[in-house]
């Protein structure tokens, strides 16, 4: 990943510039909130992945950069509203934007990053573009819906949890990936192969957060350990020890997903471990970024579309 940085490192300093000027606003409140969580850290993997398969299509205009800091203020909006409906009080190893500014502000300045994110769209000043990311923006807000719908929901299904993490978190992967292949022209067998490639990598990153929320400690988390158990989420390593774990056993965390909470969280830490479900997520994580790896076979070969490699790969190893 250092290389990949490397790599990308003066695209990525032109991201940065261009967001922070595009925080600026006469509103006080607005631009404290919108630094805070956008300056707060992270990996900017969603615009990296903007700035790399542009690149590896042969694309290097100067609306990749716009491109990939609109990516950036969804995935950030997202995050402001995730962490007042969680309620959430730590994000990326320090306090959440509504633990320090309330909830008020933070959905307010969601609202603010959603829509001067349109605002630079427009610049952009294509169709297909805006398209691709208003289905995008509007498939993440269904998808928080269906999560809220499972949530205390113990019988949720591996479907069920699957479509809520491509609409939550894949969906926006896929489209940075795919609005690269637009802007460099690409023919549509390009296209179809970068939005699967965002497809899948996303699929991968989610499923090894969920199995972080069990296996790894709050430094690496960047959040408190259980907070998917705690808000009463079945992600799937809960929804395959479920369907591993003896009788008593199936009932403690059926329960715990019910009445949310942390009350058995080491119990169920070692049910996850022994039922194979860490195992089995791993597993499915694993595949997911192997299928994007294969989705560039057709691509040139470039030192960009390695780093896309490398990405997907990273995704299953990392530890936060």
């Amino acid at each position: 990943m250092a290389d990949v940085a490397a790599l990308a490192n003066a695209d990525m300093r032109s991201v940065d510039a261009f967001i922070a000027d595009s925080l600026a606003s006469d509103v006080a409140l607005v631009s404290e909130v919108s630094e805070y969580i956008v300056k707060s850290g992270g990996k900017r993997l969603r615009p990296l992945i903007v700035l790399l398969a542009a690149r590896a299509l042969g694309y290097d205009g100067p609306q990749t950069i716009r491109a990939a800091a609109i990516i950036e203020f969804i995935h950030t909006a997202t995050l402001l509203h995730d962490d007042v409906v969680d309620g959430s009080a730590m994000r990326r190893g320090r306090q959440s934007a509504n633990a320090v500014f309330g909830n008020q502000a933070s959905v307010l300045v969601g609202d603010f990053l959603y829509s001067r994110a349109f605002q630079m769209m427009v610049q952009i000043d294509s169709m297909r573009v805006m398209q691709i990311l208003a289905d995008a923006t509007n498939t993440i807000a269904a998808g928080e819906v269906m999560q809220l719908m499972n949530v205390h929901d113990p019988d949720t299904s591996e479907e069920q949890y699957l479509q809520v993490i491509y609409r939550k978190t894949a969906k926006l992967f896929e489209a940075g990936a795919h609005i690269a292949a637009v802007l460099a022209d690409r023919p549509e067998r390009e296209r179809l192969a970068m939005v699967a490639y965002g497809r899948h990598l996303g699929t991968a990153f989610q499923l090894v957060d969920d199995a972080l929320d069990f296996d790894a400690s709050p430094e690496e988390l960047g959040k408190n350990l259980g907070d998917d158990l705690a808000e009463g989420k079945a992600t799937l390593p809960l929804i395959h020890a479920i369907r591993r774990a003896a009788a008593g056993e199936r009932e403690m965390i059926r329960n715990a997903i019910l009445e949310g909470g942390l009350e058995h969280l080491p119990e169920i830490q070692a049910l996850v471990e022994t039922t194979g479900a860490l195992d089995y997520t791993a597993t499915k994580a694993r595949e997911a970024a192997d299928f994007a790896i294969e989705s560039l076979a057709g691509l040139p070969d470039s030192p960009h579309k390695q780093a896309l490699a490398v990405i997907a790969d990273f995704a299953v190893r990392r530890r936060l």
